[in-house]
């Protein structure tokens, strides 16, 4: 039984961003590639499939979240060398040469995997230099990427590779819902009558691209257009100038489909909207993609709309009179205090007085969330790993029982002589996340010279590079009389952020309580993903008694089920109680101060 035809593009509704962005590299390969973000079942993979049925000679090949670095560059081809043959298998990027190369969760693709491709794409060519095999092949392609932005972020290298982004949502509007579902009901019914019912818009897009590509190298990009495009980058900050080139490459690609042989004004807006919004600074803590009206004012439209000599006296800007917008932790933003300084006290009917500071330059040492041992997590860019996911980067003689065997060198042993006995394994290194384990000191004693000002603004700092790093990231406060998980592993980052910022203090210091409910947390976690590591970071000023030592045994306890113990210091004055360094002492962990923020700047946004 033969496979269904793929679904036709001309057939996709609701993503036309999607799809005009596909169009611009049919007609303009040098745009560089789509980079797709968000939700799923919103007919990615269909439009890319549909594409490639579109450009019939062209392959579609699918790059595996856990393809080896072997199957993505090629290497020793095991059937061939059975017989003797010392021959290459192609790879997956040399497979994609002349078509697509759709990665699907890029953002997961391991590190080694995205160094093959960030090669492969700035050169053109894949190079196969493994097993005494050497090898240059031709790779050119165009790179499909999709991603969910709340697993992670891109390398900013692999991330500046792709020239268009694309944030797709599933559509709002009833009617296009309904008219999605009609039509996806009518394909699987039967798919070769769908097909056929779509074949003319097919041929008239087919013909559409084939027009495009002749016209493309003859369409003008006016000076003014240009000027206007540049001026754009500058005012939002795009970082290097390929932002710049992609944008006029993308106008030039979109008034060739349009049959005008000159760049407008619309053509840039398109373009820009598509090759700026990946590359426009967003903080991953917000939780939401930048402000749409930003583009449309680095392009001027907002000015020629309302006229050169600017607003009106009645169009006041946003935020002018009336009161301050609401803070993440619902009061009035700052509402005219200095940063750092009490932000309210409720009236509410805890047993101590609460106050919620706002946050302060800090950060944490780096080395206090260093694992200096190789683990077998998940993939990620924190620790080093030695684990199943890890890329192979060389081989060895197998241990007794070893699971992990490198059957390619392996082979190529046996063909140099090697005894028939001998077996070797892979050697891997790379990357894994963690999580990291916040235990936050929100005591009374935490509000005096603005020590948890100063805490929040090291968390806020830590929660962007993890992020960045792929780390889970857990939160337990303790303060009066208790401990709670304010924030459970795997939570988004952005409510990690506001869970941060409305922290309040009050109260005693119950330490003991909090390194304990901090334990139960670890221990669960062990359960659900073993591999895991866990780095455990107490932040306190050790404002707290301890006759019977119950806080120096729930260390210990912590110590036992934590991979990693570090205690940030926040101790201040000329009297202290050293009891952050008992702590660290009791779970064999360490002590460090709380640092200054980066020279690089620091924003509690």
């Amino acid at each position: 039984m033969s496979a269904p035809p793929p679904f036709p593009l001309s057939a996709i509704v609701g993503q036309e961003q999607l799809i005009e962005a596909l169009l611009i590299n049919t007609v303009s390969p040098e745009a560089g590639g789509v980079l797709v973000r968000g939700d799923r079942g919103t007919a990615k993979t269909t439009a890319v499939r549909g594409l490639a049925s579109l450009l019939a000679p062209a392959p579609l090949v699918e790059l595996p979240l856990g393809a080896t670095l072997d199957r993505l560059v090629g290497s020793l081809d095991l059937s061939r060398a059975l017989a003797g043959e010392h021959a290459v298998e192609t790879g997956l990027l040399a497979k994609a040469d002349g078509g697509i190369l759709y990665v699907d969760e890029v953002n997961l693709l391991a590190d080694h995997l995205v160094d093959a491709l960030l090669d492969a794409a700035a050169t053109g060519v894949v190079r196969v230099e493994r097993e005494a095999i050497s090898r240059v092949q031709p790779a050119r392609f165009l790179l499909v990427g999709t991603m969910n932005p709340e697993e992670g972020e891109l390398r900013p290298q692999l991330l500046d590779r792709f020239g268009l982004g694309v944030e797709v949502r599933t559509p709002e509007d009833p009617s296009v819902r309904a008219e999605i579902v009609r039509r996806r009901l009518a394909f699987e019914r039967d798919p070769l009558a769908f097909v056929e019912r779509f074949a003319a818009e097919e041929a008239a897009l087919a013909a559409r691209i084939a027009a495009a590509r002749e016209l493309v190298g003859q369409v003008l990009l006016p000076e003014r257009q240009l000027m206007r495009i540049t001026g754009a980058c500058a005012r939002l900050g795009v970082d290097g100038i390929r932002g710049d080139i992609v944008t006029a490459s993308a106008a030039r690609a979109l008034a060739a489909l349009d049959g005008s042989d000159e760049v407008g004004e619309e053509h840039v807006r398109r373009a820009a909207a598509l090759a700026l919004t990946h590359r426009r600074r967003r903080d991953p803590l917000e939780g939401h993609a930048p402000d749409p009206g930003e583009l449309g004012r680095a392009l001027g439209e907002e000015g020629e709309r309302r006229g050169e000599d600017g607003p009106s006296g009645d169009d006041e800007p946003p935020g002018a009179g009336g009161p301050p917008p609401p803070s993440p932790d619902g009061g009035a933003a700052d509402g005219g205090r200095t940063p750092g300084e009490p932000a309210r006290e409720p009236r509410g009917s805890g047993v101590a007085a609460q106050r919620v500071s706002s946050p302060l330059p800090a950060r944490l040492p780096p080395q206090a969330l260093t694992l200096g041992t190789r683990g077998r997590g998940p993939l990620g860019r924190t620790a080093l790993s030695a684990g199943p996911h890890s890329g192979a980067i060389d081989s060895r003689e197998a241990a007794p029982g070893c699971g992990d065997l490198a059957l390619v060198a392996t082979l190529r042993a046996r063909l140099l002589g090697a005894p028939d006995d001998e077996l070797r394994q892979h050697v891997r290194a790379g990357r894994e996340s963690t999580t990291i384990c916040l235990i936050v000191d929100v005591s009374g004693s935490m509000g005096a010279r603005r020590r948890l000002a100063r805490v929040k603004g090291a968390l806020l700092e830590l929660l962007r590079d993890a992020y960045a790093r792929r780390d889970r990231v857990a939160i337990v406060a303790f303060r009066d009389r208790t401990a709670e998980v304010v924030l459970a592993p795997g939570a988004p980052l952005e409510r990690a952020a506001s869970a941060i910022r409305a922290m309040p203090t009050g109260g005693r210091t119950p330490l003991a309580e909090g390194l304990a409910a901090a334990g139960v947390l670890i221990r669960r976690e062990r359960m659900r993903e073993p591999d895991r590591r866990v780095v455990a970071v107490l932040l306190s000023d050790g404002r707290a008694a301890d006759p019977d030592g119950a806080i120096t045994r729930a260390a210990a306890a912590l110590g036992k089920v934590a991979d990693r113990v570090s205690v940030i210091d926040t101790e201040e004055g000329a009297v202290r109680l050293g009891l952050a360094a008992r702590i660290a002492a009791a779970a064999g962990g360490s002590v460090h101060p709380l640092l200054a923020p980066a020279a690089r700047g620091w924003s509690a946004a």
